[in-house]
């Protein structure tokens, strides 16, 4: 079938990225590669919701794309991470991407008999082969295995000397390992193969499939959550923490920590709680900047507190240091604001780069982008600059979920409508909702909390006027 792509050129995909070519396609789904040499995997509802069905993806992997002609999902995955079809027959010849593989299809096969992964797209970063549903005949996890693994050629994985005849990167031990890796037996002992050798593999397998499946695990439990903004979250995991839970596989292809960021806003939207919850999760010293903590009328008083607390955080790395309000300190130097200024963005423009280098976190908020120095915004100093907006009525959804689960709820609580009322409000707002319910509860010595209660909780915080009562500009995380 012709490969049209589904998006423009230029299009805006997650984070501030933008697609730049289609690599794949399917019937339902397509692969493009970004300007950051990213991936990007493309579906159509109907696609992902038999994927939502059969337990194959979870909450917080897809996001809806926005201005686009048809209903279309995407979700991210690193350029170091396979991201490709099975029958694409391209395979980085190595025992650790094939073990990966390996892995992700045992895992994939636990959730169900019924998949047939001959056409399905291989997924690394969730650990999935994401079946597509064709009427083409169905294949043996063996022969899946076998073909991915040799670029092609229609081989049992199973069969090993055949396999071992196929491949020069895998030896007989190593494809032996592979198979145990993804659950399958193997149908032959090459000759001159003794007991003692079978042993010693077996025992070998079976601790490396331990430590793979621990490093799954706990990557899949140890993940960053952010109730009500999953979006954020999901950067957060993929460009912080994950470079700081495999800092050796990053080092190895030259990236040493994680790239400064700025989170901008209008007031309210919950730039400064996911900071927080993000310091509280990495468990690091935290240093801010703000103009209560460093700000002095003196000529070059400001800039040596800015140095200051750029040298502490240095010192008790890895750390983090969050500039907050940062329009007050790093402003347009074109916009005539004096010598004094010109110092202070000259010493964050020196500092940041070391600060870096020197595993220190830095995170900048502001919720005036426009007034920012084009020097600070420079990849290099800053590489990622996300908007954070008011929540849509999605992740308020998702939030009040999480603020009600520990709390007793009566069966009349209808969170969506709820969530409509608030759309659009600061994730504040919420939360003091849902206090504010509980409060009333008590104090009329109810058991639950019911629709009631939270709808009066409400109208205690009537909305808030902005722009004649309409926003003029899309809600939630871009």
């Amino acid at each position: 079938m012709g490969m049209d792509p589904w998006l423009p050129f230029g299009f805006r995909v997650g984070q501030g990225d933008s697609s730049q070519s289609l690599e794949l396609a399917g019937a339902n789904w397509q692969i493009i590669r970004l300007k950051s040499k990213d991936r990007c995997l493309l579906v159509k509802r109907d696609l992902l919701s038999k994927w939502q069905d059969d337990g194959l993806v979870e909450d917080g992997i897809f996001f809806e794309l926005e201005n686009t002609s048809h209903e279309i999902w995407y979700a991210l995955s690193s350029w170091d991470r396979t991201l490709c079809s099975v029958q694409d027959g391209k395979v980085v010849k190595s025992k650790s991407v094939a073990a990966a593989f390996a892995v992700a299809l045992k895992e994939t096969r636990q959730l169900g008999s019924q998949f047939g992964f001959q056409d399905a797209i291989y997924f690394e970063r969730i650990s999935r082969l994401l079946p597509t549903y064709t009427v083409s005949e169905r294949a043996s996890d063996e022969d899946v295995l076998g073909r991915w693994l040799t670029g092609g050629v229609h081989i049992s994985a199973s069969a090993v000397r055949r396999m071992d005849q196929a491949m020069a990167w895998l030896n007989e031990r190593e494809i032996r390992q592979v198979l145990a890796y993804a659950g399958i037996a193997p149908s032959e002992v090459l000759p001159g193969t003794s007991p003692s050798d079978i042993e010693l593999t077996t025992n070998e397998v079976v601790a490396s499939e331990a430590a793979i499946s621990s490093d799954v695990t706990r990557a899949r439990l140890d993940t960053f959550e952010l109730p009500g903004r999953p979006q954020l979250a999901a950067f957060f995991n993929e460009h912080v923490i994950d470079i700081v839970r495999n800092q050796e596989r990053y080092r190895a292809v030259g990236i040493d920590f994680p790239s400064a960021m700025i989170l901008h806003g209008p007031p309210g939207c919950g730039k400064t709680f996911a900071v927080h919850k993000l310091i509280d999760f990495l468990g690091w010293p935290s240093f801010e900047i703000d103009a209560s903590s460093v700000a002095s009328p003196y000529i070059h008083e400001t800039s040596k507190k800015v140095a200051q607390v750029f040298t502490a955080a240095i010192e008790k790395s890895p750390s983090v240091l969050v500039i907050d309000e940062m329009e007050a300190f790093l402003a347009d130097r074109d916009m005539g604001s004096g010598h004094h200024r010109v110092e202070e963005v000259a010493e964050f423009l020196r500092r940041i780069p070391e600060a870096i280098e020197n595993n220190v976190l830095i995170i900048a908020m502001t919720n005036r982008i426009d007034l920012i120095d084009p020097a600070i915004q420079r990849r290099g100093r800053f590489d990622h600059i996300i908007e954070v907006d008011f929540a849509n009525a999605e992740e308020i959804t998702s939030l009040l979920k999480n603020l009600l689960k520990s709390l007793p709820t009566a069966d009349d609580v209808n969170v969506e409508l709820l969530a409509d009322e608030l759309s659009g409000r600061p994730l504040s707002d919420v939360s003091f909702v849902v206090r504010e319910a509980a409060r009333l509860t008590a104090r009329e010595a109810l058991p639950l909390i019911d629709h009631a209660m939270l709808m009066s909780a409400l109208r205690v915080v009537p909305a808030r006027d902005r722009e004649g009562g309409k926003r003029k500009h899309k809600i939630g995380f871009i």
